[in-house]
């Protein structure tokens, strides 16, 4: 990799940064439940990127790295719907019991 393809990638990931913070913090409160469920099926693609680099032969290394990531993506992935279905149980109507 030359200075040149490195100094891009730091340009495109600080670029990326910059442009995430300024979107999350325009988001109305009302937005962030369905925005939150959208990025956690986006989560489900890194799951699917994880099981796929877990089972390509490779070293051993690569094989216990495949393992973590999908050890990690899992744990994100469940998490972020158990928030979303706690968040949306927020918003429904208690049971009035006369």
């Amino acid at each position: 990799m030359g200075p040149e393809q490195l100094v891009l990638l730091v340009f495109v990931f600080m670029l990326s940064i910059f442009l995430g913070l300024e979107l999350i913090s325009k988001v109305p409160a009302t937005l962030h439940t369905p925005l939150m469920s959208g990025s956690n099926a986006i989560s489900g693609i890194t799951l699917v990127g994880a099981l796929i680099s877990a089972g390509t032969e490779g070293t051993a290394f690569n094989t216990t790295l495949g393992t973590l990531a999908v050890m990690f993506a899992t744990v994100n992935v469940v998490g972020g719907y158990l928030v979303t279905d706690r968040m949306l149980s927020m918003f429904k109507k208690k049971d009035s019991k006369s």
